[in-house]
C-alpha cells in the first residue's frame, strides 16, 4: 500500500502528495527546469508500542517499506519475544511463542502507543506524526460457537498482509469470548492460514461459517508493555 503525506490545507490545494517528492517553483508558480528539484528529506520518529528508545525512519513510500525500516532500526528478532503467563487460562485457549519471522510488525498507530483503532496508520501520514509499531506477542487459539449469523466483528488489515480485529460489537458472540480482543491479528480460521488476505476476504470467510457449529481462530495479540 503506497503512503501519502497529509498536509495542511493552507499550504497546498491538494491535501495529499507522494512522501519523498519535491519540486521547486518560481514566483509565478511555474517550474524551474534549469535547476534540479531538491530531494524532500522527511524523517519520522518511531517507537515500539510496548516500549523502546526512539528511532528515526525515512525514505519509505509504502507500508511494507516502513515496516522494514522500523524493523531495521530496532533490530527486531524472534528471540526478543517470549510467552507471558495469564492469570486465568480458559480451556479454549492455548498459548505459544510467535514463530520465527523476519518481520513481526502487525500494524502502526499514530501519536499513541495504545491499541487505538481510531489512530491506525492508513494511507496518509502527517509531517509531525509519531509512529508507534505494534509487534507480535502471544499466540492464541480460541474455539467459538457460532450461535447466530453475525459474529459482531469488524475486520481491517494493515495493507501488508495482516488482517486484524478493528471492532467488537457489544453483546455479540465474540464479545462473550473475552480472550478475543480488538487489535488481535487473525492468523488462521479452522486451520486455514489467511496471512496475505485482505480484510473483506477474511470477513467473507467468517460470514460463510455455518451456524450452530464450533470454529477455531488462531490469533496473535500485539505485545504488551509490562507493569
Amino acid at each position: 500500500m503506497p503512503l501519502g503525506l497529509r498536509r495542511k490545507k493552507k499550504f497546498t490545494t491538494k491535501e495529499t502528495s507522494r512522501l519523498v517528492e519535491g519540486e521547486q517553483t518560481n514566483a509565478a508558480g511555474g517550474s524551474l527546469p534549469s535547476l534540479p528539484a531538491p530531494t524532500c528529506r522527511l524523517v519520522f520518529h518511531t517507537q515500539l508500542a510496548h516500549g523502546s528508545a526512539t528511532g528515526r525512519v525515512e525514505n519509505f513510500s509504502s507500508i511494507r517499506e516502513l515496516y522494514a525500516k522500523i524493523a531495521g532500526v530496532f533490530e527486531i528478532s524472534p528471540s526478543e519475544f517470549f510467552a507471558s503467563v495469564l492469570s486465568v487460562r480458559p480451556l479454549c485457549l492455548k498459548l505459544e511463542l510467535p514463530e520465527s519471522e523476519s518481520l513481526l510488525i502487525l500494524y502502526c498507530t499514530l501519536n499513541t502507543p495504545k491499541v487505538d483503532m481510531g489512530k491506525l496508520l492508513g494511507a496518509q501520514i502527517g509531517l509531525e506524526d509519531f509512529i508507534f509499531a505494534h509487534v507480535k506477542g502471544i499466540k492464541k487459539e480460541v474455539n467459538v460457537y457460532k450461535s447466530e449469523d453475525s459474529l459482531g466483528l469488524t475486520i481491517t488489515d494493515n495493507g501488508a498482509g495482516y488482517a486484524f480485529i478493528k471492532r467488537i460489537k457489544d453483546g455479540s458472540i465474540v464479545d462473550s469470548v473475552k480472550t478475543i480482543c480488538v487489535g488481535d491479528h487473525i492468523e488462521a480460521i479452522n486451520g486455514e492460514t489467511i496471512v496475505g488476505w485482505r480484510h473483506f476476504d477474511v470477513a467473507k470467510k467468517l460470514k460463510e461459517l455455518k451456524k450452530e457449529e464450533l470454529f477455531t481462530l488462531k490469533l496473535i495479540e500485539p505485545k504488551r508493555a509490562f507493569g
